[in-house]
């Protein structure tokens, strides 16, 4: 297991490369390229630089979050053909600089979608949280209370330009259901993996986030029984998955070691996003510290289902608190995802050696 810190770059990130090497157990440094268009090829130049700031500072790439798939290969669009070229093109630069695994997702319009980004906690720290009673009727609302409360960062997942278009994002997917959405994702992979078996590039699918249909746009990876259609659609072990433990977390119904230790032996899981959870209610939730007892989910029973499954991937700390005064990206603070880390890391050493 290599532990990882998903990091927005120099140029959008107060975080710097020389605090999370400080971190006791972390090896990997989760990037991207911020600054080339969704659907362009990543200059190999770009990587390169990117790749070199974060060897310097002591820390590996192997692991990219995220290759945004354009929505007109969601949509199935004509001009879709287009931009999947792009990406084998991407594919293959990410390679030649030592990425081995990609992050992505296929969620029409929201990458990620929370009611709150700064829901307070008794403890003085705050959160992002989901309450579906306080989710907008209209979308465009949603938006402006994302932006509104973003502290001033950009936000994975909700791009300015194309969220600007927001009604016309929803008048092209107004005949993309599920079923549609599905043939799309296959055509996607269809294509792209027999690059990734050539490139030795792994794609690593991440959930619906929260894990049910919103807005009435389609969800396809919500629970083990997507997971495993989407194994069906192209077999082949670079069509992986991201399992997010928040993500699948957010469905009380989802049995998340089991489906840890299922992928996993199947060597279909080859990054891992660990994090918890705390329900308020049946659909409600509210980030939380890491540790098992401040949420919902038993991390030390996922920790063990990891190592009982021979997980040797890369997985990373999510969504934390901020706390001791920090003013970061909302869920992606130093200090929180730090204390993440290091009790992950703990778990895995006690497990180990027990």
């Amino acid at each position: 297991m290599e532990m990882g810190f998903r990091w927005f770059g120099s140029n959008d990130d107060p975080i710097k490369l020389q605090q999370i090497k400080q971190i006791p157990g972390m090896t990997q440094v989760v990037g991207a390229l911020f600054d080339v268009p969704v659907g362009e090829v990543w200059p190999k130049e770009k990587i390169a630089s990117l790749k070199k700031e974060i060897n310097d500072a002591g820390l590996k790439m192997d692991v990219i979050e995220s290759v945004n798939i354009h929505d007109d290969i969601k949509i199935g669009k004509p001009s879709r053909d287009k931009y999947i070229e792009n990406y084998k093109e991407t594919i293959r630069n990410l390679s030649e600089y030592g990425v081995k695994v990609i992050c992505y997702n296929f969620m029409p319009v929201f990458d990620w979608l929370r009611t709150d980004l700064q829901f307070d906690l008794p403890d003085g720290s705050n959160v992002m949280s989901f309450e579906l009673d306080k989710l907008a009727s209209d979308p465009q609302e949603m938006i402006d209370r994302v932006e509104s409360n973003s502290k001033g960062y950009s936000l994975p997942g909700w791009e300015p330009e194309r969220l600007s278009e927001i009604k016309r994002l929803f008048d092209a997917y107004k005949d993309v259901d599920e079923q549609k959405l599905t043939e799309n994702l296959k055509y996607f992979l269809d294509a792209i993996i027999p690059v990734c078996e050539e490139c030795d590039v792994r794609m690593a699918m991440h959930p619906d986030d929260p894990p049910m249909p919103l807005f009435g746009l389609p969800r396809i990876y919500k629970n083990r029984e997507d997971m495993l259609k989407i194994e069906e659609l192209h077999e082949s072990k670079y069509n992986g998955f991201t399992i997010c433990t928040g993500s699948l977390g957010e469905n009380p119904d989802n049995d998340v070691p089991a489906i840890v230790r299922e992928f996993v032996k199947k060597d279909r899981a080859p990054f891992i996003h660990t994090r918890n959870i705390k329900f308020t209610s049946k659909t409600d939730f509210h980030e939380s510290a890491h540790l098992s007892s401040e949420g919902s989910l038993d991390m030390y029973e996922i920790m063990k289902a990891m190592h009982d499954s021979g997980f040797d991937g890369y997985v990373r700390p999510d969504h934390g608190r901020n706390i001791w005064g920090e003013s970061d990206r909302p869920g992606y603070g130093l200090y929180d995802r730090a204390l993440g880390a290091t009790y992950l890391n703990g778990l895995w050493e006690a497990i180990n050696k027990a």
